[in-house]
């Protein structure tokens, strides 16, 4: 079984984060491993609070894991200060570590700042160059490059203009287009575009958490990058469509949708 890492933030209610990155690597067939960025007390109707950790007990679970367990893949999400990216940054290098998808999670769905807003491009300097796939959204692409996307177009030159940042493959998601949901994947010579279909639904927490973490599974069971990102959007289009109402708000992906429970 090959391990995969997470490096994001909890969400106490299960459906995004550290504990849909963990459901994720387990429905997927790989051993899950965990270092928790921040804590957020958040519902399906929002985050309500945040408390980061301290930069040292982020570079201990980094480093002891690597003092013992062989990383086949590293998924990082939510890293909401300068002080935590360059931390991170630190140990990545410090190992050099190649096989890291990035998810630059930003904003929630509620409109809590995830990742504040000076450390934007502490983000860009420190972890673009050293991952190996990122997968902004639409939202995302936007505040990375200053300048709206709305449409295919605009997202192959972002693609393109986010390769120059130094990452590996970009993968620019359309679930935030207003027809369809096309991602594109730009590897710094050709496209691919990846059709998806617009689901009925408003429970799709954690859907950009699920699929860079699927990204990272299939990653780390030596799929070629784009094959990776290919499966893992199969795998997200079926979370979703088997996605379930949970509290009063925006509900989860269902990551085990191809098991059947009793």
């Amino acid at each position: 079984m090959k391990n995969v890492l997470t490096i994001a933030g909890s969400d106490s209610c299960g459906g995004a984060g550290i504990q849909a990155d963990l459901k994720t690597f387990s429905a997927l067939g790989t051993y899950g491993m965990s270092v928790i960025t921040a804590i957020t007390a958040q519902n399906t109707m929002g985050v309500f609070n945040v408390r980061e950790m301290d930069s040292e007990i982020i570079r201990d679970q980094i480093n002891c894991l690597f003092d013992d367990i062989e990383i086949h893949a590293i998924k990082i999400g939510m890293v909401s200060s300068i002080e935590i990216i360059e931390t991170i940054g630190s140990c990545l290098r410090k190992h050099a570590y190649k096989k890291i998808v990035l998810d630059p999670v930003m904003v929630s769905k509620s409109g809590c700042n995830l990742l504040q807003p000076e450390a934007k491009n502490k983000l860009i300097e420190v972890l673009f160059p050293l991952a190996l796939v990122v997968t902004p959204n639409l939202p995302e692409a936007e505040v990375i490059l200053e300048r709206k996307i709305e449409n295919i177009d605009d997202m192959k030159e972002a693609a393109i203009q986010i390769h120059k940042l130094g990452p590996q493959n970009v993968v620019v998601k359309g679930g935030h287009l207003a027809d369809g949901a096309t991602d594109v994947f730009y590897d710094g010579q050709d496209f691919t575009f990846l059709e998806g279909k617009k689901i009925n639904t408003k429970n799709t927490h954690g859907t950009g958490c699920t699929f860079s973490s699927a990204i990272a599974a299939y990653i780390a069971q030596d799929y070629p990058v784009v094959e990776a990102v290919k499966a893992a959007k199969k795998y997200i289009q079926g979370a979703i469509e088997n996605s379930f109402p949970l509290g009063h708000g925006v509900g989860p992906t269902n990551h085990f949708f191809n098991f059947k429970f009793k």
